[in-house]
């Protein structure tokens, strides 16, 4: 999986290097393992491969021929008059009918295949944003609790300048306040760990989390080719390939239907026994079903309409996927440029900005209003920052999910 290299942990370097927790003991889940994981316990996964099986069974049975039928008649219950008669009729399937229902029997086998790999797609992409949503949770915790350090250090400045008598006792109790909130939004972003957490424990197949924390790795923003390259390997996307093959399905049976019209052959071989004349006779008989009103002509017709009918709905699903895929590749590449601009340029910016400011005010250049707003447009542009990567994030997924990569 191709990725942009964005170092998750720079913003809360940016800030604060030091203000950042101590790293937990337990051990951290990497993508790969939360992957395998919910692949290996899934029931959705499970369910489908189920469906695989019964659909080899299905292709057993439709190549068996049917069973030959046993007939014996008896007239007259006195013995010395009795004709007994015993015959074997053996149906002589014509016209491709057995071909046709093993052909068709096949083709749901390839859709159940095809609903396999869609259904490995799709939880594989519900495990990578969950997976994604953890990274940027705790990323988003790290930095409220950067924030909470940058406001307690800025109402300690303004307890010492109040106690010095340099500002008003307002200052204080604005920086009071700010630090408030900045714990109240530390908490928040705590809590919306845990539910992150929880939820990729969740697509696992836990019950509840038993990983501290996801690995970053090298890179956080996975990368994706040109739009050109995803509308190409969108031909082999799990749902398009699972609609085709519908399709073909549609097209065996209707196929099968037709075989229904031409008439099949009953072959009768057995033995006439007569008490009163004493011999035994060879008895053989042929029916043939004349089709003169029932030609299965509503059964062909109801086919054929089922048959274009997917054959729609495969379309309507591929306009659907190339728009979809249109769509989260746009929102990657705004996410993307977003990023890099908060990276290089924004958050960079706003830190010296937040420095300068509090420089200031220790040395009374400043008032504390402006250390609060150098502070509220730092906070601002680190919310943004983890925004950008978080709908980098779900833009990729919705890009693999629907590619089934």
């Amino acid at each position: 999986m191709r990725r942009l290299p964005l170092l998750l942990g720079l913003a809360a370097a940016l800030l604060n290097p030091g203000a950042a927790p101590a790293q937990p003991t337990a051990p951290s889940l990497t993508l790969e393992q939360a992957l395998e994981l919910a692949t290996a316990r899934s029931p959705t996964v499970s369910a489908a491969r189920r469906n695989v099986e019964a659909a080899e069974g299905a292709v057993r049975q439709a190549g068996t021929p049917r069973n030959p039928v046993l007939n014996a008649t008896l007239e007259d219950f006195r013995q010395e008059t009795r004709t007994t008669t015993a015959t074997v009729d053996v149906p002589l399937e014509l016209g491709g009918k057995r071909a046709a229902r093993v052909t068709a029997a096949e083709r749901a086998r390839d859709v159940a295949q095809a609903e396999v790999a869609h259904a490995q797609a799709q939880v594989r992409g519900t495990v990578i944003g969950a997976y994604f949503q953890v990274l940027v949770a705790q990323e988003r915790a790290r930095i409220a609790g950067s924030s909470v350090e940058l406001a307690r250090r800025g109402a300690d400045v303004a307890a010492k300048r109040v106690a010095a008598g340099k500002v008003s006792p307002v200052e204080e109790t604005r920086a009071a306040v700010d630090l408030a909130n900045a714990q109240l939004e530390s908490v928040e972003a705590d809590a919306e760990l845990q539910a992150a957490r929880q939820a990729l424990a969740t697509a696992m197949g836990d019950v509840e989390p038993r990983f501290a924390e996801v690995a970053a790795g090298a890179a956080a923003v996975p990368g994706r080719p040109a739009l050109p390259q995803l509308l190409a390997r969108l031909e082999t996307a799990p749902a398009l390939q699972a609609g085709r093959m519908e399709v073909e399905r549609r097209r065996a049976l209707l196929e099968v239907e037709r075989t229904r019209a031409r008439p099949d052959l009953t072959l009768s071989v057995g033995a006439k026994r007569d008490n009163e004349l004493g011999r035994t006779q060879a008895v053989v008989g042929v029916s043939v079903p004349l089709p003169f009103i029932d030609r299965n002509e509503g059964a062909i017709y109801e086919a054929s309409r089922l048959a274009e009918r997917a054959s729609d709905e495969a379309e309507a699903t591929r306009l659907r996927l190339a728009s979809e895929v249109q769509q989260a590749s746009s929102r990657l590449a705004a996410a993307r440029t977003t990023a890099s601009t908060l990276q290089g340029t924004v958050l960079p910016a706003a830190l010296h900005a937040y420095q300068t400011a509090l420089t200031g005010f220790e040395a009374g250049k400043f008032s504390f209003i402006e250390v609060l707003d150098a502070q509220r447009s730092l906070l601002a542009a680190r919310s943004r920052y983890l925004n950008s990567l978080a709908a980098a994030y779900q833009a990729a997924g919705s890009i693999d999910r629907i590619l089934g990569e």
